[in-house]
């Protein structure tokens, strides 16, 4: 598949207003050691237990993007190096984090994009496993399953179908 351009992207679909077209907050860092990603969404809905993203990421990935909804929280890392090891291994393209992840230094050597708010090297308590493949809203712009999100230096895009 072409990896496009976000900004590109953005000048084609600048006057869209059906909300099939979104563009994420310019809060994400990026982790990875792709610096450019795209694919088909799979979401999970998660809070400080990355049971849900862990079973994710251990099904084969077929080129997709794992949108990570956790709530953005700051106090515990969603993924970490043996997550996005796992992940790149099976296929998947990225990972999004509305939240945290760790082990910065193993992320960047993952053949995998990732991006998340900040590092904490807290992991996850088992608390509440979570959800997967639900409509997620993430800082305030929702993404669905089998939306399409292309990511690069420039920001990240959501669209409804692929470019």
């Amino acid at each position: 598949m072409p990896l496009l351009a976000t900004c590109d992207l953005c000048d084609l679909h600048k006057n869209d207003s059906d909300g099939s077209f979104r563009v994420l907050p310019p809060v994400f860092n990026d982790y990875g050691g792709r610096a450019v990603f795209s694919g088909a969404v799979a979401t999970v809905k998660c809070f400080e237990d990355n049971t849900s993203v862990k079973a994710a990421v251990e099904s084969p990935g077929n080129g997709r993007v794992l949108v990570v909804d956790g709530g953005g929280s700051l106090r515990r890392a969603l993924v970490g190096g043996n997550l996005a090891a796992t992940a790149a291994r099976n296929g998947w393209a990225g990972i999004v984090v509305d939240g945290c992840v760790r082990d910065v230094a193993e992320l960047r050597q993952t053949e995998l994009g990732i991006r998340a708010l900040a590092l904490m090297p807290l992991p996850t308590e088992r608390k509440a496993p979570g959800q997967a493949d639900v409509p997620v809203q993430i800082q305030g712009q929702w993404v669905r399953p089998g939306d399409w999100l292309y990511a690069d230096a420039d920001g990240i895009v959501v669209m409804a179908e692929p470019a």
